[in-house]
């Protein structure tokens, strides 16, 4: 494939849709990469924006459509509900687009946004960030399937996120990582869950049986008074249990597992 020298030599221009509490962090990435500059940030908030500009000195926009054909890649950092038309926009406008989970709150808008990226030729992704400290750990590397797994991801209400229930908020991560660990198909699950604070279920706890027989249960809350990230996987020769917060490994398998080491977690706090 030929590249012209312009487009190899011009900065890589990117966009933030959404300066809250993880698109700062977008932004903040953006800024520091060599060859890329923020081209645009996008936020409906004037005190979002103000900020943006006191920080970054870039264009600052209340509309979205505003950085359309004006960025190569873009960051949509906005609302769950408002995923699926974002990214579909950018990906027709020719942008490769990274979005925070989820990719839509619906299933069938998540399929034709992979089906869309794929045939525009255009990269896809997810802010799933525990995939690569999960990958870290050496676990995906084994073949054998755990007999059982537990997650849980408890934390305090921070009003963030209300737009979608717990399980697309928080409990996503835990049945990203499931799906890695154990492959196959479900054959049951048994749910359930409240409100407290918001219209959606806020505290929920499932559990899951795979057709290999491995069965998981997973537990999710935004109000909780502590906070808690883990998971517990046993296997035939022992268990394996991980607190992500205090960054510990307890093995008793014989496989090596890595030191959950998280580089950049001073700026990119765990979900």
């Amino acid at each position: 494939m030929q590249v012209s020298q312009s487009r190899c030599l011009r900065p890589l221009r990117a966009g933030v849709v959404g300066i809250g509490a993880f698109g700062r962090h977008h932004a903040a990435k953006y800024a520091l990469m060599d060859g890329v500059e923020i081209a645009g940030i996008a936020d409906p908030c004037l005190k979002a924006r103000r900020a943006a500009i006191a920080t970054h000195g870039v264009p600052v926009f209340p509309d979205w459509r505003d950085l359309l054909g004006a960025v190569d890649v873009v960051s949509v950092c906005s609302p769950a509900i408002t995923h699926a038309s974002i990214v579909r926009a950018f990906l027709n406008a020719g942008a490769h687009v990274l979005v925070e989970k989820p990719i839509a709150t619906r299933l069938a808008e998540a399929d034709q946004l992979v089906a869309q990226a794929s045939v525009s030729g255009r990269v896809l992704t997810v802010g799933h960030q525990e995939r690569f400290v999960f990958a870290r750990t050496g676990m995906l590397d084994y073949g054998d399937v755990p007999l059982s797994v537990e997650c849980w991801r408890h934390g305090p209400w921070s009003g963030r996120g209300v737009d979608v229930s717990v399980v697309l908020d928080l409990m996503i991560h835990d049945l990203d990582l499931v799906h890695r660990l154990v492959p196959g198909d479900i054959c049951e699950i048994e749910a359930a869950g409240r409100e407290v604070h918001s219209r959606h279920m806020d505290d929920v706890s499932a559990q899951i049986g795979f057709e290999n027989g491995t069965q998981v249960r997973l537990s999710a809350s935004r109000v909780s008074n502590l906070r808690r990230r883990g998971m517990r996987a046993v296997y035939s020769d022992g268990v394996i249990e991980i607190d992500f917060i205090a960054r510990t490994v307890r093995n008793t398998t014989r496989r090596l597992v890595n030191p959950l080491v998280i580089p950049w977690a001073s700026r990119w706090q765990l979900l």
